[in-house]
């Protein structure tokens, strides 16, 4: 089953994907109330809705996201982006367990969305990744546990202000303002059943993702090349910590999914960034294709000051 939240007439609704048309459900069903019910596999179409040409709505991401982890799950990206930042390679500790940061649910956007260029960015980059949808609540799980509580899978692209990023790494606290724009979620949610057929003997999904540049594919690999499987990145974010219906688990990007990558291996920053007018467009074979166009910067922000070192201790 496919499930898409989108924009029709003026109206927020959810439904099921068929083919060309979507087949509404009943009005106020969302995908993420689905999932916190545990019927997302039993939701039906409204009896009296009549189905919607895709043609004709605004797809929106698919459900609006409980929390977003998102993971660093291939080799090939952390070894490009590591040389493009910091001139390195690998850090050890990368391969001691899965590491992710928490990034900002709220900045979720739809498949076929603008995309503004981060503020105070001249490094703005994309990220291709596919994401997990969590179905149900757990913690401390297994990765055969774990693989009980996928409901099913989105395309996640991730934009990523480079230079700002790299400012933000050189303090121990993560990502912040260099990724906290945008996140494209979609075309739509599809179930987990759907994506059997592609496991292999080893547990690994064998889907091509690709990520092509005004028309022009960069890159294309398979998720079975991770260094983890899904099932084991859920399990490591559940260790000592609840999982919830409607958290989203970014893969991490597949080698050759940004551009960040083809600057550390090459030198420089050779395609250059993004510019607006770029148009960015993710495909994941058995999910879908999400295509966004970049557009300039939105009006810059009122300033924020730099600290200000101050007496210590209690005024009086």
């Amino acid at each position: 089953m496919r499930f898409a939240t989108f924009l029709h007439q003026g109206t927020e609704q959810a439904g099921l994907v068929d083919g060309d048309r979507l087949l509404p459900l009943e009005p106020g069903v969302t995908v993420r109330g689905l999932l916190e019910a545990g019927t997302l596999l039993a939701a039906e179409p409204a009896a009296a809705a009549r189905p919607v040409p895709l043609a004709e709505v605004r797809l929106l991401p698919p459900l609006g996201p409980a929390s977003i982890r998102d993971f660093v799950g291939f080799e090939a990206h952390i070894e490009g982006v590591a040389r493009a930042q910091e001139g390195t390679g690998i850090p050890p500790a990368w391969y001691e367990a899965p590491a992710f940061y928490f990034t900002n649910p709220h900045a979720v956007i739809g498949a076929h969305d603008d995309v503004p260029i981060f503020y105070d960015s001249e490094a703005f980059d994309f990220e291709c990744e596919l994401a997990v949808v969590i179905g149900r609540p757990g913690r401390d799980l297994t990765p055969e546990q774990a693989r009980e509580h996928i409901a099913g899978y989105t395309l996640f692209g991730d934009w990523s202000a480079r230079d700002v990023q790299r400012l933000e790494s050189r303090l121990p606290f993560g990502f912040a303002k260099g990724k906290d724009g945008a996140h494209t979620l979609g075309p739509w949610l599809v179930t987990a059943d759907e994506l059997e057929p592609y496991r292999q003997p080893d547990g690994y999904l064998d889907i091509t993702l690709t990520v092509a540049l005004n028309g022009q594919v960069l890159a294309a690999d398979s998720l079975a090349s991770m260094s983890w499987l899904l099932e084991e990145q859920v399990s490591y974010a559940s260790r000592g910590a609840w999982i919830r219906p409607g958290d989203v688990l970014g893969s991490g990007t597949f080698g050759g999914g940004c551009l960040a990558e083809f600057w550390g291996r090459a030198g420089r920053r050779e395609p250059p960034p993004l510019q607006p007018g770029d148009v960015v467009t993710f495909t994941a074979e058995a999910i879908g294709t999400i295509s966004n166009r970049i557009v300039p910067a939105a009006p810059a922000p009122p300033p924020v000051p730099a600290a200000r070192s101050r007496p210590r201790g209690k005024r009086h």
